[in-house]
């Protein structure tokens, strides 16, 4: 079987021109044709910047809103008291609470994707933040997820907000959405965070910002994007 799935990535391998830079339709359009797994393939984004991630004043990061969706389910809980425990609710939040979800977190449960915390509540999230700290799932105020709006944020999390940060080797890696949203909401996405990043280009970052685009899906083959082309479309 392993064998078979071999042949079928190589034989789609094949079909990409590895010099070609595409326009973000055809790469879109060449990216969906390839998308032949049986699941419901991610779409994903590798953004290599010219900035040196060592230095304190060129980290990139952000969070942006997906205007497509994300294709997928996403589970939110919110640690929150009193009115905003029944704003967070009422916005959709699967789980809402204080004291009792951090013993739930504290026993091993992390059945959620996104946490949301009022800044009144930062001191007893702090109690789990080793918990949360490395699995990415932290509430932040630079992303939005530490707030007094929670239905607000419970809402963009739930349609589909992108977190985003440069890695150590100065590249932004990125899940657009599933196959399933289609070629529009693909694109809608992918300039949303190519904005998103753009905007968050830092001061100290000289020489060429944007460096290389590549999309792929999870079992496709990747393809390099026309940078001045795409460029030219941020808002």
């Amino acid at each position: 079987m392993a064998k078979k799935e071999g042949k079928r990535i190589t034989a789609l391998k094949s079909k990409v021109d590895r010099m070609k830079r595409f326009t973000l339709e055809d790469a879109v359009k060449s990216i969906l044709e390839n998308a032949t797994a049986k699941f419901d393939e991610s779409i994903d984004v590798a953004i290599n910047l010219g900035v040196d991630p060592k230095q304190s004043d060129q980290q990139v990061r952000g969070a942006v809103a997906l205007p497509g969706g994300t294709g997928k389910k996403v589970r939110v809980i919110v640690f929150a008291k009193g009115p905003k425990e029944n704003e967070a609710k009422e916005a959709g939040a699967d789980f809402v609470g204080a004291d009792d979800l951090i013993q739930k977190i504290n026993e091993g449960w992390l059945d959620f994707d996104k946490a949301i915390a009022t800044p009144d509540m930062m001191g007893v999230v702090s109690k789990v933040a080793k918990v949360l700290g490395p699995r990415g799932l932290m509430p932040n105020p630079k992303i939005g997820t530490v707030t007094f709006e929670v239905g607000k944020a419970v809402a963009a999390e739930k349609k589909g907000k992108l977190d985003f940060r440069v890695d150590k080797a100065g590249i932004i890696h990125a899940s657009i959405g599933k196959k399933s949203i289609g070629a529009n909401g693909i694109s809608e996405n992918f300039m949303a965070l190519l904005s998103a990043v753009v905007k968050a280009k830092p001061a100290a970052s000289k020489g060429v910002y944007l460096q290389n685009i590549t999309m792929s899906s999870t079992m496709g083959p990747g393809v390099k994007l026309d940078i001045n082309k795409v460029a030219t479309k941020v808002s």
